[in-house]
This record gives C-alpha cells, sequence and structure tokens, in this order.
C-alpha cells in the first residue's frame, strides 16, 4: 500500500518506520535538517524494540502526488498550514494521528468527511538529540469510520498496521475513542507542563492526580452535551475516571503510576512536556482553547480549564 506520512517527529517516523519494515511503500514528508537527517541516516528506532529502516523521504510536499493513504502526524498549531502543502494529494483516504478533536473537522475541509477516517493512538516516543526515535510505550492505535461504523477499508488498513508490528485496534465508535483519548491526553499535558514531571511521577502523587481528576469532568461535561459517550479505552478508563467518586479516580491513577514504575516505564513523558524541555511551543489552542471555544458553545462552565489554558497561553509567549 502506498502511505504518506505528514510529519516525521517521533509518532511520524515511528509509524513509518514500522511500515516500511513490514514492505509497504512509505513516503515521509519531513522539513529541513529532520529531512537531511532521515536521508543519511535512515530511521532508527530505540527503546523497546531497535532497528534502522531506510524509506523515501521528501522536503518538498508537492512531490508526493498520491497516495492510498495520507496520514498526518505534525503538531496541531501546524496543522492549517501544512495541509495546505498537500492539499493536491489525491488520496484515498486521510486520517490524522494528532492530539485532540478538531483534527478531523480539519482534514475534512481539504479532502472530504467521506474520506477522512478516525484514528487515537495510545503511545510515547520522542526524538532524541542524536535524531534516534526513542520508543517508551507502544500500547495501541485505534483506527474507524465517523462518526462510527467500520469497513473493509478500515480492516485493511487495519490489517497492515497489525502485520507491520503496531498493536491496532478497530473502534465501531471512534468517535467515541477519540473524546475519551482527548479528555485524558489534556488532563495529563496540563499538570505534565506545570509540573515538569514524568508521567508515573505525577500520576502517583495525590494532589496532582485530583487535578487531572477535576480537568476530565469538565472536558466530560462537553461530551455528554454533544452526546458522545465517553468508553473505557486504554489504561486510563476515561469513563470510569469521570463517574467514580474523585477518591476512587484518584486511587486508580495512582495505580497506574506504579504500574508504569514496575514496568521501568519512567522515562514516559506527555509529548507536551517534550517539547517544553526543548524550548518548543505547546498545544494549546487546539486542547485548551478549543474545550473553552466548545464551553461557549454549549454554554458549559470550564473555570479549572480557563485558569489552566491563561497558564499555558502565558508560558507559550516564551517559547519559540
Amino acid at each position: 500500500m502506498k502511505i504518506a506520512i505528514l510529519g516525521a517527529g517521533a509518532l511520524g517516523s515511528l509509524i513509518g518506520a514500522y511500515l516500511a519494515r513490514a514492505g509497504e511503500e512509505v513516503t515521509l514528508i519531513a522539513r529541513g535538517k529532520r529531512a537531511k537527517h532521515l536521508h543519511e541516516h535512515g530511521v532508527v528506532v530505540k527503546g523497546l524494540t531497535e532497528f534502522t529502516v531506510h524509506t523515501k523521504v521528501v522536503d518538498r510536499p508537492e512531490e508526493v502526488k498520491e497516495a492510498d493513504v495520507l496520514l498526518v502526524a505534525v503538531k496541531t498549531y501546524d496543522m492549517e498550514e501544512a495541509l495546505k502543502t498537500v492539499n493536491h494529494v489525491e488520496a484515498g483516504s486521510v486520517l490524522s494521528v494528532q492530539n485532540g478533536v478538531l483534527k478531523n473537522d480539519q482534514l475534512a475541509r481539504y479532502f472530504g468527511r467521506g474520506k477522512t477516517l478516525g484514528a487515537a493512538v495510545s503511545i510515547s516516543a520522542e526524538v532524541a538529540a542524536t535524531g534516534d526515535v526513542r520508543l517508551m510505550l507502544n500500547e495501541s492505535l485505534y483506527i474507524g469510520e465517523l462518526p462510527e461504523g467500520t469497513s473493509e477499508r478500515v480492516q485493511k488498513l487495519a490489517n497492515i498496521f497489525a502485520n507491520s508490528g503496531i498493536h491496532v485496534e478497530v473502534s465501531p465508535q471512534i468517535q467515541s475513542v477519540e473524546w475519551s483519548k482527548y479528555l485524558v491526553w489534556m488532563s495529563l499535558m496540563v499538570v505534565s507542563v506545570l509540573t515538569r514531571f514524568e508521567t508515573h511521577k505525577l500520576l502517583k502523587d495525590p494532589d496532582i492526580a485530583s487535578v487531572m481528576v477535576m480537568l476530565g469532568r469538565e472536558t466530560a461535561q462537553l461530551s455528554a452535551k454533544l452526546g458522545i459517550p465517553l468508553g473505557d479505552y486504554g489504561r486510563f478508563r476515561a469513563k470510569t475516571f469521570t463517574s467514580v467518586s474523585i477518591e476512587k479516580a484518584v486511587a486508580g491513577f495512582r495505580q497506574i503510576g506504579e504500574m508504569l514504575e514496575a514496568q521501568g516505564a519512567t522515562a514516559v513523558k506527555v509529548s507536551s512536556l517534550q517539547d517544553l524541555e526543548r524550548g518548543r511551543r505547546i498545544e494549546v489552542e487546539e486542547s485548551l482553547g478549543y474545550a473553552l471555544q466548545k464551553g461557549i458553545e454549549l454554554d458549559v462552565r470550564l473555570p479549572i480549564t480557563e485558569t489552566c489554558y491563561r497558564l499555558l497561553t502565558g508560558l507559550n509567549r516564551h517559547l519559540s
């Protein structure tokens, strides 16, 4: 299958490497120094698994004319400008592995809703100073038709991912998966950036975990207003932690933190914290900003989210 991947950071490079190693025709659309590094060294994966693979890399998006699948993996704040560079691509299906839920509307505007698939990932990886991709947590990639259902094309794509070694699940309720992941990710992102702690450490702290719970419960009001049910996908179980008592939810998070520590996953950090440590911008508008805008539209008050939004927006002003 011909697969183009827009964005060659940690996640884009990692997915591309797995697919290329399995024999798929992969093109990574990268920029500047990253494109040069991949040309010279290939994608070097280390951590939970180790291998090196060479695949086609282009730094001029106009070179990509068509693809069976276009997968987007750029930062959310780069989305609009990045999509303009590939608007010409004749793609059979498009999907994004970005954080948040705004991405599907953006893809649909450029490629049409009929071509847009839903997707959510639970993978932790980072690009090291050497340019290697370090895989730290490899749980699952969810895909499905929007707003719900499955299809032959989804199953075919899932089989390709599975054959490459990527853990994949076809979900007939992908919108629920995406919102459940959005709720968890945004809560985790905020406390990660504000504390600068590794994930296991902040999950184990009862006060920090309680802030996560309260943030998640605010966001859950939005999904409820929109009629999108939350589910217990992955280890964080969004439906449960937003419905049980705060004490039980905090205890659940602390258990996850202890589990990560026991598994030796003590280096795992949310991608936004990795960006902060490198002096890069944080994905604020497309996460917290999106939630606040929806809150206005749906007449839902989000006081904790707004406070965190202002803190992170101020922080962003001092980042490149």
